[in-house]
């Protein structure tokens, strides 16, 4: 299994609108093959920041299908607006402890 973070900064005054978007494009890449779990979770402390964690099978489930696919042309409509800066994306492993 892989993990797939990123953290999100969505403009200021936005969270509302990034959340019922999210929602909306949930079932997007919930339905890629090597999607495993998805969570979405808002900073404790700072408005308008998001942590987005997505488990995949391998990296290639997400850069080189999800990514690559209808679905993922979906999601950036319905998401990248939000976004100030662009999202770094990062891959880990499994767990060491």
């Amino acid at each position: 299994m892989i993990v797939e973070h990123a953290l999100l900064h969505v403009r200021a005054g936005e969270g509302q609108a990034f959340e019922a978007a999210m929602r909306a494009a949930r079932p997007l890449i919930a339905a890629s093959p090597g999607f495993v779990a998805i969570e979405v979770r808002p900073a404790a402390e700072r408005a308008d920041r998001y942590l987005l964690r997505v488990v995949w099978t391998d990296i290639a489930a997400h850069r080189d299908g999800f990514r690559m696919s209808e679905h993922y042309q979906d999601w950036r409509r319905l998401l990248h607006g939000f976004y100030e800066p662009m999202p770094v994306v990062e891959y880990f492993g499994e767990s060491i402890v």
